[in-house]
């Protein structure tokens, strides 16, 4: 701890946006149902923070470079500020989309200088330890901030007054962190074409994650709402999910790293669909039915990214990595943009339970797909393989160098 101790703001920081960011999910959601607005019009909103993010992916590094890091984050911040506050001053579909879209964009930025920061900083010697209070922190500030929502209730201005807060007072430790800014980082440029050309399937399983997953996290309050489960049991259900997801990401990790990536990849992709089947069709309206399918889902399902990211990898050239990663990243963010719109008008049609069939429908497409580049192309042999698998958060594609090893680097 003494050797990290440096970079224990930088870290506070970013817990204390995970959490905001984890929060508002849940929470706008929750308060749309009570303003009246319909299934389809917040699946819109959810849309409209991926649609955000993807523009903030593309534009912060041009950002820090030109203003700074504490500048940029400082700027961002208070722009988030204002439009948390906003959404509580004109409750309206059209306005909470816009400010969604705002949001999306500052939090892509946000992270993306919090972690550039993180990986200007970090050492050899505390890289790993680094990472694992990184993701520690993550867990926990997105677990602990579910439960804000039935400690302050979904009605009135407490829980937009509170992400406000979050977001001004965020800028108290990073303002510590250091006496100077690091260095701008290199522009981080999307060649879209890199990564299909480099790993179809990968590519492919990015689009299929943000197509579902991020479907769970903007609609799963929807649904959960829909079953009749309370306020405090829709955040546990949403705590679930996200927990879940580390539970199985090591071990499917670990085999990834022995076997063919792709086997693993479509086990984990099977075991979501087997979750999803059981939540469309078997849950119904019983909360440790749920409690149950919910963890079986987010086990199989969060680890997918991951996966992906390290297949890719696998078939990256010298230089590449960097391109991977930015790549994942923006085809994640498209899939996300689509899957909320998609879903919840399904939701709106159907109900609740359209969620999962709708995930059953991607996960047995990408299932098929899997099985037939499994057989188009051979494994690569793990002794050639550049790079072995990682915990990867989707927050911005400076996260994947600080979870990359020095001696995994290829300078690209």
């Amino acid at each position: 701890m003494h050797d990290i101790r440096p970079l224990i703001p930088l870290l506070i920081t970013a817990g204390i946006l995970i959490g905001g960011n984890g929060l508002q999910g849940t929470f706008i959601a929750l308060r749309g149902i009570e303003e009246g607005f319909s299934t389809s019009v917040i699946g819109m909103v959810g849309a409209g923070y991926f649609i955000g993010f993807v523009f903030g992916c593309v534009y912060i590094t041009k950002i820090m470079r030109a203003i700074g890091h504490i500048r940029a984050f400082s700027a961002l911040a208070a722009i988030a500020s204002a439009a948390s506050i906003m959404m509580v001053l004109v409750i309206d579909p059209i306005s909470w989309f816009l400010m969604r879209l705002v949001q999306g964009a500052c939090f892509a930025g946000l992270f993306a200088v919090v972690e550039s920061w993180l990986n200007a900083r970090v050492t050899n010697a505390t890289r790993a330890r680094t990472l694992s209070v990184y993701r520690f922190v993550d867990l926990g500030s997105v677990t602990a901030a579910q439960y804000m929502i039935p400690l302050f209730g979904v009605s009135g201005i407490d829980l937009f007054a509170i992400i406000a807060m979050a977001l001004s007072l965020s800028l108290v430790p990073i303002s510590f962190a250091d006496k100077s800014s690091p260095a701008p980082p290199k522009d981080v440029k999307f060649d879209i074409k890199v990564l299909w050309s480099v790993s179809p399937l990968a590519t492919v399983g990015c689009i299929v994650i943000g197509l579902t997953n991020s479907s769970f996290r903007s609609l799963g309050p929807i649904y959960a709402d829909g079953i009749g489960l309370s306020v405090t049991a829709i955040a546990t259900f949403m705590s679930i999910g996200i927990f879940a997801g580390i539970v199985l990401q090591y071990p499917l990790g670990h085999y990834s790293d022995k076997l063919d990536r792709r086997v693993i990849i479509l086990v984990s992709t099977i075991g979501a669909l087997l979750a999803s089947i059981f939540l469309a069709f078997l849950a119904g309206e019983s909360e440790i039915a749920n409690f149950i399918g919910i963890f079986a889902f987010g086990a199989f399902a969060m680890p997918l990214y991951s996966l992906c990211s390290a297949h890719a990898n696998d078939h990256a050239a010298p230089g590449q990595h960097a391109l991977i990663s930015a790549g994942t990243l923006f085809f994640w963010s498209i899939g996300a943009v689509v899957g909320p719109l998609f879903a919840s008008f399904l939701m709106e049609a159907f109900g609740p339970h359209a969620l999962f069939a709708y995930v059953i429908v991607v996960l047995t497409f990408f299932a098929a797909y899997t099985l037939a580049r499994i057989r188009a192309r051979d494994a690569v042999p793990t002794e050639k393989r550049r790079m072995r698998f990682r915990s990867l958060l989707r927050t911005s594609a400076f996260f994947s160098k600080l979870a990359t090893p020095p001696n995994e680097k290829d300078g690209g």
